[in-house]
């Protein structure tokens, strides 16, 4: 989508980003041309015999880049689903895997197409038809592009595209690993459903460890006591929401598309979630203000403003009327490129998408990875590690001739399982990456910000890769 009335679209807000931090670089223009270019772009329509009658079904998927193989992204359902929307998100995707040193190019699908108007059996059959256009053009595949879900889909549709693509490849030994995202029964791995928002939660809490930064815009290091407002109270936002709270957070907003709650003495992120399924709304929830329109509930006080849900949320609109001090991107793009400028210039500190979010894509490499070696992580070593501390932990006590109660032992010696290695490997990749951000943003003075650090640090890496391979002197 091209530019409206002087806004920038979603995909010019990431290419101007990009060229923010490309100032700060000394490679060729053309290397810079090829890192900025989208790869290829492919366009498939099909029909569907659904309650409705016959459809034309329009969906895409965009690769990137190609610097990594394979290209890894999401598929996005929804009505809104474009080409330009597209491409600009398989775009954050290159930049987030290089950011978290996640060996994949970056790419994106989308199915235009509003889920709730359909029934499951026509969701499988657009998945699988989407799925078998994909095959069609080695659009999909464990060394080619790895899909994972995205907004509208989850483990039900990657389970579809798993056995799509079987069927089309009968006997190959790693088809799991054609998509991420997958049920457990079907190869997933535990802890890629609550990844992002558990990612979220980790990169939130480094920033917010940095006194200097937290000084500067007045609020204490840590995230205990920081009053929180939730855009989206989907599987990123309400896992977002439930870790900060159990990090010591107030939940006191959270908005979903039928309107608003706030409460200034905090929300119960499960009783909110179990009243929507109760009622299909966060309205009229015990103790809570209703408001509305949903957006006004952005404007209201908090510390931490957590938009969990699409793009273009925080506009030149309502930036003027933000009061959170911390606006922690956990969707994509969720703030436009003119509100970004009102923000900053008000002294509003923004942890940008492109870092935050990418606990999704790091887990899905972990699923990925399990899926090519065929074996639950953490099966190989649990036992032996279990045995060793045991072995420690009696010689202590032998020792010092202090006895621990069982329970207290048990504890003690567990070894690490699939869902402890998974989130002590998200927990480090989302430390790691955000001290090279921060080390980019704070290693030179004209560096404005976070977003464009990021940036710069997800390009470098990116350019050493084309030229490692030689494409570029």
């Amino acid at each position: 989508m091209p530019k409206t009335n002087g806004t920038l679209g979603f995909f010019e807000n990431v290419n101007r980003s990009f060229d923010r931090a490309a100032r700060f670089l000394t490679y060729p223009e053309g290397l810079l041309k090829q890192v900025r270019t989208c790869n290829s772009v492919y366009t498939v329509h099909f029909p569907i015999k659904t309650q409705h009658g016959y459809e034309v079904i329009s969906g895409w998927r965009v690769q990137h880049s190609h610097h990594k193989a394979p290209c890894k992204g999401g598929i996005r359902y929804a009505p809104e689903v474009s080409e330009h929307e597209v491409k600009a998100l398989a775009a954050l995707m290159t930049y987030k895997c290089a950011l978290v040193d996640v060996p994949f190019g970056g790419a994106k699908g989308g199915v235009q197409i509003d889920p709730n108007r359909y029934t499951p059996d026509e969701i499988e059959r657009i998945t699988r038809r989407y799925t078998a256009e994909l095959i069609k053009k080695n659009f999909i595949g464990p060394g080619v592009d790895v899909p994972a879900p995205d907004y509208g889909t989850g483990g039900r549709e990657m389970a579809w595209i798993f056995d799509t693509y079987a069927s089309f490849y009968p006997g190959q030994i790693d088809a799991t690993a054609c998509v991420t995202g997958k049920p457990i029964t079907q190869g997933g791995i535990q802890g890629r459903v609550e990844a992002t928002g558990r990612g979220v939660y980790f990169g939130l809490r480094e920033a917010c460890e940095q006194a200097e930064d937290m000084k500067r815009i007045g609020l204490s290091p840590g995230l205990a006591d920081k009053t929180v407002i939730v855009q989206g109270l989907g599987n990123v936002g309400y896992h977002a929401a439930k870790f900060c709270r159990e990090g010591g957070c107030r939940i006191v907003g959270i908005a979903e598309y039928e309107g608003g709650i706030y409460n200034p003495r905090g929300l119960d992120v499960d009783a909110v979630l179990a009243h929507r399924r109760e009622t299909r709304s966060i309205l009229d929830f015990p103790g809570a203000e209703n408001i509305r329109p949903s957006s006004d509930t952005l404007e209201r006080e908090c510390d931490i403003l957590i938009p969990a849900a699409l793009e273009n949320q925080i506009t030149e609109a309502n930036a003027p009327r933000i009061q959170a001090k911390i606006v922690a991107e956990a969707a994509n793009g969720p703030v436009t490129a003119q509100a970004e400028d009102i923000l900053s210039a008000r002294g509003v500190w923004i942890i940008p998408d492109v870092y935050l979010n990418a606990g999704g894509v790091t887990v899905s490499y972990f699923e990925w990875l399990k899926n090519l070696s065929h074996v639950n992580l953490g099966r190989m070593g649990k036992r032996f590690e279990q045995s060793a501390f045991d072995r420690i932990l009696h010689t202590v006590e032998r020792l010092t001739d202090t006895w621990l109660p069982e329970a207290e032992r048990r504890s003690i010696v567990h070894g690490a399982d699939e869902i402890d290695l998974v989130n002590s490997g998200l927990e480090e990749t989302m430390i790691t990456a955000y001290h090279q951000i921060y080390e980019e943003w704070k290693g030179d003075a004209r560096i404005p910000d976070l977003r464009t650090a990021a940036f710069i640090s997800a390009m470098k890496k990116i350019a050493v890769s084309y030229m490692e391979l030689g494409i570029f002197p």
